[in-house]
Formats: structure tokens, sequence, C-alpha cells
């Protein structure tokens, strides 16, 4: 699935179950409880979560909990975007090139490039 078609199948998702009319600030705040749980699933296949209120699960298992985190995250985040009308592509294009004009002059000078 291409990003765009998937950034409108997201916001028509949100928008059936009433949770797109949330307000920016409001999905903010999930945003960073879904990196909260990033870090988490991350922790687990790291070094393991020590709980004994929680059964251990197999390494593909945490991969998959991990998989599911990210894409929490990455709704939201695709959820902002619609808000402000900003298309992934052109998140993804502008911070490409704002990191190739912050380091390209750095990266040149490491390989002796003036």
């Amino acid at each position: 699935m291409e990003l765009q078609q998937y950034q409108q199948w997201i916001s028509h998702f949100y928008k059936k179950r009433g949770w797109y009319a949330l307000n920016s600030f409001i999905r903010v705040s999930f945003l960073a409880e879904e990196t909260g749980e990033v870090a988490r699933a991350v922790r687990a296949l790291e070094i393991g979560r020590d709980r004994p209120d929680e059964k251990s699960k197999a390494p593909e298992h945490l991969v998959q909990d991990l998989t599911e985190e990210l894409g929490d995250v990455l709704d939201n985040i695709f959820i902002l975007a619609d808000k402000y009308d900003i298309r992934f592509e052109d998140i993804l294009s502008t911070h490409k090139q704002k990191l190739e004009e912050r380091f390209n002059e750095i990266d040149n000078q490491k390989e002796g490039i003036k």
C-alpha cells in the first residue's frame, strides 16, 4: 500500500470512529503514550521485562508487539499530518532535504571533499 493511500485510509478509519475529531493536543498525548509503548516493546526485546506477573513471550511475538506499536505511532503521525493537510511524502522529502543540507558539508569534509 502506498503512503498516500494509507494516510487516506487511516483518516477515514479514525473519522468513522469519531477519533479524528479529537484536537491535536490530545492526539499528541496519544502519540506520546504510543511512543512509551514502543519503548516498552524494545525493552522486552533487548533486555526483557523481568515481571513475575507477565508470561514470557517468544522473540517472534516480541517483534510482532513492536511492529504493532510502531504502527500505532505512525497512525498518530498520519492523523496529525492529515489535520494540517500535510502529505506524508512531503514530510519525507522535506526531512531528507533538511538532513542533506545540514550534514552534506560535514560529510564532504570527512571524506576530504571540498
